[in-house]
């Protein structure tokens, strides 16, 4: 069912293997030929009480978000419709030239930053690996206090993509932060203290875990999760601001419906577009990881949801259907938690398609009539112009090379699926964008005053396709059941596939794009409304994608991976400023004013999906990932910039197999390493997590204590001892001396023939 609309009760019409994520080195702790028609109507008056609480007003109305980011920066976002453009206007491009560093801290972690900093009453608090939170003086960069949640790191097995945190919320004297285990935490602003803790993971036996910012929704704070790539069934949960009780949870899938009645009428609906024998086993997906926004104007949570689980719709649902609410925004009235409207972005998502990309909320003039509005360009490739009041669609434009769907009818709202093209449940497909995203969770930014939606969008492809086989169930696994390879790395990666396999991608159209350009990223400012790019820019490399701010300045702030912080004319993005800071930055950079000086702040470390690849043009490929929050201010000093890393070593030789080993056992050995271990381990120069290649004697002779025993939990690796057995664990160990043999004896013949021990080699990332 599709694609929109405001629910009534009518008839209904109509994300290889878990991964060992180790250390953070400073860590504690469903077929119809055509889409069915969408549901029709205006509105619902809302009278079903809920099931899960009861809402009851706060003691005291919430302070309301800041209409427009100024001195204060008071979520993630900046202002209320998160648009990350602040009015300040000091910095310009006449004067950017002295922009330097104001001040910085070094924050004791070699894991991702995504987080934007907040700014309220001249304190910052920021957010950090698995839900650490710091807060600094915002003038002089004296830490007030930090705070560390006990996390069980088991959690890392159901992390897909690193320990990341994308921000905290700030309201009625409370800091509120999720941890990657899900606890949500209120902590006092002025102490860093617990005021109260609440677990928002229904299902501890599930794949689920929580990276996106907390939402201020009125007297809740709304919460979602991630796992849909696992075998977590997606909701978000909304508690009270001031006890953290359960008001109310909005599951973004159906159930088992030989479970019972679903939670709600929303649901009873969604479930005709479910096969009533789909994967229920493995949760369905949905998950709501990030693109949580509170519209104060109309009183809606709107949702951005996850994809489907497993990707092939044939498995998951085997007579197809839309599959609602996956891939989605669905609007829920902030009181209750009930829907009032949907829009589906990504029908019979097959192509792990989230709907979790950063929205926008303001308002433009549409055909005559000035509208509010959500812009919003998930990873499906197109930039949708949504009224927020009824999820009426305005506009969807394509941002990149499409061919999952021609176009979308404005008149339905739906797409135009292509499945020749496009569906992986007939065999393998080059898939136009790819399952990172023409965007994805890097923070864009709209700016008023030109008129320009700002962010860094990315045209690739991959190819996907379900391997031969059962899919079965893997409690706390990946679930996708699908292979990927990334059209940058195909050509290169198409010799290493079976002979028909390889021939059979050859003969897809898609071939020749990939074959015309593999793929790549720019900066681009586009016109909302005909999603018409004013200008673009090249980043570095496909995987260089930071966040955004705009000012009233005329300025556009971003990151790179080499590491510098780029300050470009917002109406023509041409570069005005690059400062060289020496760290990765991937995170969307913010501005506030304290004591009349305006300051910039960014935090800066590589990470996230495909977290264990580090791009070797980037800044925490030659100098290390030490993370650091950086702050900017006209006439500050140069930046600190990290030494270069020393020169790479041949590997460590390895111990002698242990007896019995052959030949048999490594290949095991192997299959089980890439079954479980590799979404973490890449086995790569310079990975942020071990290269396992080059194991100490020690490690090795720990090897079993480590994998079966949790020895090195606390720091971030999880013990496996509920899915290998010793056996297991033994050849994988034999696999792993061997890959240890094999590469010391290359790179001996490297060192001898003068070649580098980092010359390029072909990686498959298995995620992103």
């Amino acid at each position: 069912m599709g694609w929109v609309r405001n629910l009534t009760p009518l008839p209904f019409r109509g994300g290889v293997g878990g991964g060992a994520c180790p250390p953070d080195r400073a860590f504690r702790g469903w077929t119809a030929p055509t889409p069915t028609p969408p549901l029709k109507g205006r509105g619902l008056s809302l009278l079903f009480p809920l099931l899960l609480a009861a809402c009851t007003p706060a003691s005291e109305p919430a302070p309301p978000q800041q209409a427009r980011a100024a001195e204060s920066w008071t979520n993630p976002g900046g202002d209320a419709g998160k648009t990350r453009h602040s009015t300040l206007g000091d910095i310009t491009a006449t004067n950017v030239a002295t922009l330097g560093l104001a001040w910085q801290a070094e924050l004791g972690t070699n894991r991702v930053l995504e987080a934007t900093p907040v700014v309220v009453d001249g304190v910052m608090y920021a957010s950090g690996p698995a839900g650490r939170v710091w807060a600094f003086d915002a003038a002089s960069g004296k830490e007030l206090w930090r705070f560390e949640p006990h996390v069980d790191m088991q959690v890392n097995r159901t992390v897909c993509c690193d320990m990341a945190n994308r921000g905290v919320a700030v309201a009625r004297g409370k800091v509120y932060v999720v941890a990657l285990d899900g606890m949500a935490y209120a902590l006092d602003a002025k102490t860093g203290k617990v005021v109260w803790k609440a677990d928002s993971i229904e299902d501890h036996a599930r794949g689920a875990n929580s990276t996106g910012a907390p939402e201020v929704a009125g007297s809740v704070v709304v919460i979602g999760n991630g796992g849909a790539d696992y075998d977590a069934r997606g909701y978000v949960t909304a508690f009270d601001l001031d006890s953290g009780r359960i008001v109310w949870r909005f599951h973004i899938v159906p159930r088992d419906p030989k479970l019972g009645p679903q939670d709600n009428p929303e649901l009873e609906a969604a479930l005709k577009t479910w096969d009533p024998r789909s994967r229920w086993d493995i949760g369905a997906g949905g998950g709501p990881w990030d693109a949580i926004n509170y519209d104060p104007e109309t009183g809606l949570v709107l949702v951005g949801t996850g994809n489907g689980e497993p990707y092939n719709i044939e498995i998951r649902s085997p007579s197809r259907g839309n599959n609602l609410y996956v891939s989605s925004i669905v609007a829920l009235d902030a009181k209750t938690g009930r829907m009032k409207w949907f829009y589906q972005e990504s029908p019979e998502d097959q192509w792990d398609y989230d709907a979790t990309a950063p929205m926008i909320l303001t308002r433009l003039k549409v055909d005559g009539e000035d509208r509010p509005v959500v812009l919003h360009a998930p990873k499906n490739g197109f930039l949708y112009v949504i009224d927020r009041r009824d999820g009426k669609l305005l506009r969807a434009n394509k941002l990149v090379r499409v061919n999952w769907a021609s176009g979308v009818d404005l008149k339905t709202g739906a797409p135009v699926i292509d499945r020749a093209a496009a569906d992986i449940s007939q065999g393998p497909k080059i898939v136009f964008p790819g399952t990172p995203g023409a965007r994805n969770w890097f923070p864009a930014s709209y700016d008023p005053v030109s008129g320009l939606y700002i962010g860094s969008v990315q045209d690739m492809g991959n190819l996907i396709f379900t391997p031969p086989g059962e899919v079965p169930y893997k409690p706390k696994g990946l679930n996708t059941g699908a292979a990927l390879i990334f059209t940058p790395q195909l050509a290169a990666a198409l010799p290493t596939l079976p002979p028909p396999v390889a021939a059979a991608v050859k003969a897809l159209p898609a071939w020749q794009e990939v074959l015309k350009n593999p793929g790549g990223t720019t900066m681009r400012g586009i016109d909302p409304l005909t999603g018409r790019t004013v200008w673009s820019q090249p980043m570095e490399g496909w995987q260089d994608r930071g966040g955004v701010m705009t000012t009233a300045g005329g300025l556009t702030f971003h990151g790179t991976l080499s590491g510098k912080l780029v300050v470009r004319d917002s109406r023509s993005g041409k570069v005005l400023k690059e400062i060289e800071t020496g760290s990765t930055i991937v995170a969307a950079p913010m501005t506030y004013k304290v004591g009349g000086v305006q300051y910039v702040a960014v935090m800066a470390a590589w990470g996230g999906g495909g977290f264990p690849y580090v791009p070797p043009y980037s800044a925490a490929y030659r100098r290390g990932n030490a993370g650091r929050l950086l702050v900017f201010r006209l006439g500050g000093g140069p930046v600190p910039v990290p030494a270069e890393l020393p020169p790479l070593q041949v590997a460590p030789e390895p111990p002698a197999q242990a007896p019995g080993v052959t030949p048999a056992t490594i290949a095991a050995g192997r299959a089980a390493f890439f079954g479980n271990c590799a979404i973490c381990h890449s086995n790569q120069h310079r990975s942020i997590t071990p290269d396992l290649r080059r194991m100490s004697k020690e490690t090795h002779a720990a090897f079993d204590d480590i994998v079966l025993k949790g020895l090195y939990l606390p720091a971030g690796m999880p013990r496996w001892d509920d899915v290998l057995k010793p056996a297991d664990a033994a050849a994988i160990h034999a696999f792993l001396i061997d890959e240890q043999r094999r590469t010391r004896a290359d790179e001996q013949e490297k060192v001898k023939r003068g070649i580098a021990l980092d010359a390029p080699s072909l990686a498959i990332l298995s995620n992103y």
